[in-house]
């Protein structure tokens, strides 16, 4: 199946397609498919007069940027110092169980699911925290993230 080009090209309208707006770009081309297919590369490449080489060094040089699909939810579990002590890792370990994340493996099988950790998510003061699709989910613990996974999965239904 041939790579419909149709929403890149609308971004790249959109937002110019000057190499001051490639950041801009990429995360317009993410938010729509949940991470940077490969097939866009050359055709920003074309359309921006950079290299794929440029483009795609800014693409991996950026943590937000994945060149891995992601789930339709992405949980990020912050595993800073203050969510550390207050044990995060059991809320990891708990969701990569229910989710039956194995092996590395951080996105399910059906891109439902996405289950990251990051190293601070400035929330401190609410340890532990984790966040779904952005929205934060304060004093967590195993069992309410289990409760927050369930209802997600309600929301997929």
């Amino acid at each position: 199946m041939d790579f419909d080009y149709r929403v890149v090209d609308g971004i790249v309208d959109e937002l110019g397609a000057g190499p001051s707006a490639v950041i801009a770009i990429l995360q317009g081309i993410q938010e729509h498919y949940r991470y940077l297919p490969p097939e866009i590369f050359p055709r920003l490449a074309r359309r921006l007069g950079l290299s794929e080489a440029r483009i795609y060094s800014v693409a991996t040089f950026y943590e937000n940027f994945s060149l891995e699909p992601k789930g339709e939810f992405v949980i990020r579990i912050c595993d800073g110092t203050a969510c550390h002590v207050r044990k995060s890792i059991p809320i990891l370990e708990r969701l990569r169980k229910e989710l039956g994340l194995e092996g590395g493996r951080v996105t399910t099988e059906d891109l439902g699911f996405t289950v990251e950790t990051v190293s601070c998510l400035g929330a401190c003061g609410l340890a532990p925290v984790l966040t779904v699709n952005d929205q934060v989910h304060p004093a967590m613990t195993a069992e309410k993230a289990a409760e927050l996974l369930k209802g997600l999965r309600e929301k997929r239904k």
